[in-house]
């Protein structure tokens, strides 16, 4: 039996919070599509008012601007990885098992999945592999970090980390391994659907990856790497 997973995110991201009308949740679905369709460059509020037969200012009492927007949708998938590695990873005791499930997710499997979002999460992952950079790639992006809006990120980053500790506790470089691995992830399938050139990662014909495997070689080859420099196994 699947269970619907309901996600809370940091207030200072919405003016409203969309999760508590009717409306706020059809805004969040909606500009989902939208952007997903239009991208984040011509997407605006006005074609989501009239995606939804609202006005702009309805829209303007959830979201202080499309910015904001774009931070909650990308804080969104990020707490749903989360709630996804925690149920998947809850009775696994092996650190290195852990590392790989965390991988085979970051990699975009879904499989059997036992946890429902009552947003299209498909869509919302291919906004996250175009748009996801955007939201910190930005002048304001030490005022939005002190608002802590990034914090969803940074903390997904740090629980992987944890992991990464736990293989090889002598490991200097956690944080930066991981936040390498996500975004090595939306990179390098960017690559492969659209700069082929630029990666050896490749889609098959069912629209399958290899960067499930590519993010493995990275993690644990690094890993093993340091593991021989201190003189210990894997």
């Amino acid at each position: 039996m699947s269970a619907t997973i309901r996600i809370e995110l940091n207030g200072r991201l919405f003016l409203r919070d969309p999760e508590q009308t009717e409306l706020g949740r059809t805004i969040v679905k909606e500009s989902i599509r939208l952007i997903d369709e239009l991208g984040f460059e011509h997407f605006t509020f006005k074609k989501l008012a009239q995606q939804i037969s609202s006005t702009e200012a309805s829209v303007y009492r959830y979201f202080e601007n499309k910015h904001k927007l774009l931070l909650y949708l990308v804080s969104w998938y990020w707490n749903w990885l989360d709630y996804r590695i925690s149920y998947h990873t809850h009775h696994v005791a092996d650190a290195s098992e852990k590392l790989r499930t965390f991988i085979r997710i970051l990699a975009g499997s879904h499989g059997s999945e036992p946890l429902e979002a009552n947003v299209d999460v498909q869509a919302l992952a291919r906004i996250v592999v175009l748009e996801a950079s955007k939201a910190y790639l930005t002048k304001e992006v030490d005022a939005d970090n002190k608002a802590g809006l990034f914090q969803d990120y940074k903390n997904l980053c740090h629980k992987i980390a944890l992991m990464v500790q736990e293989i090889a506790p002598d490991c200097p470089f956690p944080h930066a391994l991981v936040s390498t691995l996500f975004e090595a992830a939306r990179k390098h399938l960017f690559f492969a659907q659209h700069l082929p050139s630029l990666t050896e990662v490749n889609l098959d014909s069912d629209g399958a990856t290899s960067l499930e495997s590519f993010l493995n070689h990275l993690a644990f080859h690094s890993l093993a790497k340091e593991a021989s420099a201190v003189g210990t196994t894997l």
